[in-house]
């Protein structure tokens, strides 16, 4: 059974929590992305409670959880102390696995390179290293391309745009990540559970790209191509998987390359015809990859 838990933080967040599993138990935290919410990452907590504390935040600004109104409230240094927070409110030690997808995997990359005690090991579903990321941006057309929609999340009026006309510009976000596969899985009634979450607010959701230096640039002296990362602040050393779905329009497989120079112990899954929203398209699957994932390195 899924328990909807508010779960206070010292620092004064309060994230609104799915949990499942034994308390005690080691303990999985899964991260989702945009447009989403902790519910997509329900039958995959059914799936681990008999063995593991399975925990799915809605990152703050995300439904129930707490939305600073400050732009700087959303850099990646909070987000990670968020999830820090409440993995020790469990009590049990290093995260036995972090999960995440899209924005929540950008949460994960940086936790795991800033803290690898903190965690045995980490699954990412279609979200980009930084430092890769920040290398197609730079330099690669075609990912350029792709990303043109983060520099529109900056404009003041985006929460406006993605709201009108009963979310039409959001439900297109779910329906045209992939460039064959039908969209199947987006039910009506899935359709209104979306539109009773983002009716919660949009600001902290798109407050994400607005404090994200990571965009595609609009000329040859924006600031993100003077960006570098040393290798040592975005290097990861706990075992990781990388499950990407080959059919991601919007993160493209060339984010891939040279992945094994920042993460060492590095397992790398592709799954043609899957698009970004994996989590959604193939649960199963996902399930199956962690498992094969807390088998590593053991």
């Amino acid at each position: 059974m899924i328990e909807l838990i508010d779960i206070p933080l010292p620092h004064g967040i309060t994230l609104s929590c799915r949990v499942s599993g034994p308390k005690g138990a080691p303990v999985i935290i899964f991260l989702h992305g945009f447009p989403e919410a902790a519910f997509v990452w329900d039958e995959t907590l059914a799936h681990f409670s008999s063995r593991y504390r399975c925990i799915a935040p809605n990152l703050r600004g995300y439904e129930r959880s707490s939305a600073p109104t400050e732009v700087a409230a959303y850099r990646p240094k909070h987000l990670v102390g968020d999830i820090l927070a409440l993995a020790a409110t469990q009590g049990t030690g290093p995260i036995e696995a972090l999960v995440a997808h899209d924005w929540g995997g950008a949460v994960a990359w940086n936790l795991a390179a800033q803290h690898p005690d903190a965690l045995r090991r980490l699954v990412i579903f279609n979200s980009p290293h930084p430092a890769t990321f920040l290398r197609e941006l730079q330099n690669n057309p075609e990912q350029q391309a792709a990303s043109a929609y983060m520099n529109e999340m900056q404009e003041p009026d985006a929460e406006a745009r993605l709201s009108a006309n009963g979310f039409e510009h959001l439900f297109g976000v779910l329906t045209a990540m992939g460039n064959t596969h039908p969209t199947t899985w987006l039910t009506e009634e899935l359709k209104d559970t979306y539109r009773a979450i983002w009716s919660q607010g949009l600001s902290g959701p798109v407050n994400y790209y607005r404090a994200s230096p990571l965009r595609p640039p609009l000329s040859p002296t924006d600031p993100v191509m003077a960006l570098q990362f040393p290798i040592e602040f975005v290097k990861v050393r706990v075992p990781t998987r990388v499950v990407w779905g080959e059919d991601d329009r919007a993160l493209r497989p060339s984010l891939l390359n040279g992945l094994e120079a920042y993460v060492p112990q590095l397992t790398v899954v592709r799954i043609p015809g899957a698009t970004h929203w994996l989590i959604h398209e193939q649960p199963g699957l996902a399930a199956r990859e962690i498992e094969a994932a807390l088998k590593d390195g053991r």
